[in-house]
């Protein structure tokens, strides 16, 4: 079984947890930790878990709202972090005291319950990676902070049953707000963050009888509605709007079960 929980999503902090078991194994991978270590123990207690509950931290790119307390919760609780040789690189190379792993594009993770495969995004970062999970019958995909969707990234969303995946802003929004003109370029660029319509262009390629979840994730808040963002996905989908599941910056999501859309654990 493999579910997932999205702690908070935006540009104050991002983070998600997965979980796979399979007999008596459980393994859990925290996705990001954008957060300060207060805060996230706070936000891993609402989902019922504690640091040491982690058996794995992976850190898709080196901006602040998802490193976060990265390297203080892998030294303090002793969990090995996976990021990729641009991240730390980006970061200045800090010391994990041994914890830290080497995430590369297309080498699988293996978590024991799951594995967890990276690969590459086009994003204004060093690195960046994002992650498809699966246990072997459940495949989900984490897929924020991209400009767009090249094929390596659409290969891997092929066949998931569940995409948590960014609907950052709408364009016209974007267009009109306080944003300084360098901002609006970058946000709106091919490296930057995916509009509502971009994302809903990616739901329609990938698309198949399978998918029973979407998260839309990292919303703007200053340039983007919830509602906005799921009348748009669910028209490319032919789903209704509240079928889109909206993670929260604050509150995240509930567990849900990758495979059952009606799930929430």
């Amino acid at each position: 079984m493999l579910r997932f929980k999205n702690l908070g999503s935006g540009s104050t902090g991002n983070a998600t947890v997965v979980e796979g078991r399979s007999g008596a194994q459980m393994h859990r991978l925290l996705i990001d930790c954008g957060f300060g270590i207060r805060q996230l123990q706070a936000r891993l207690a609402q989902a019922q878990l504690q640091p040491e509950d982690l058996d794995a931290v992976f850190i898709t790119h080196e901006h602040s709202d998802h490193i976060g307390c990265a390297q203080a919760l892998a030294v303090r609780y002793r969990i090995p972090v996976w990021m990729s040789e641009g991240t730390h690189a980006a970061l200045g190379f800090p010391d994990f005291d041994g914890l830290l792993h080497v995430a590369r594009d297309m080498q699988a993770m293996d978590l024991g319950s799951f594995q967890a495969l990276p690969f590459t995004v086009p994003h204004d970062a060093r690195e960046p990676l994002q992650l498809r999970c699966s246990d072997g019958n459940a495949h989900l995909a984490v897929l924020t902070d991209l400009g767009h969707a090249s094929a390596h990234v659409l290969e891997q969303l092929q066949g998931c049953h569940a995409l948590l995946i960014e609907a950052n802003h709408d364009p016209d929004m974007l267009q009109a707000s306080r944003y300084p003109p360098f901002l609006k370029r970058r946000v709106g660029g091919p490296y930057g963050h995916l509009a509502n319509a971009a994302t809903a262009e990616i739901l329609h390629a990938v698309q198949h009888v399978g998918l029973g979840q979407v998260v839309a994730a990292h919303l703007s808040a200053q340039n983007n509605v919830p509602r906005l963002a799921q009348e748009t996905l669910a028209a490319a989908l032919g789903w209704t709007a509240e079928d889109i599941i909206v993670a929260s910056p604050t509150q995240g999501t509930d567990w849900l079960r990758v495979g059952d859309s009606t799930s929430s654990l």
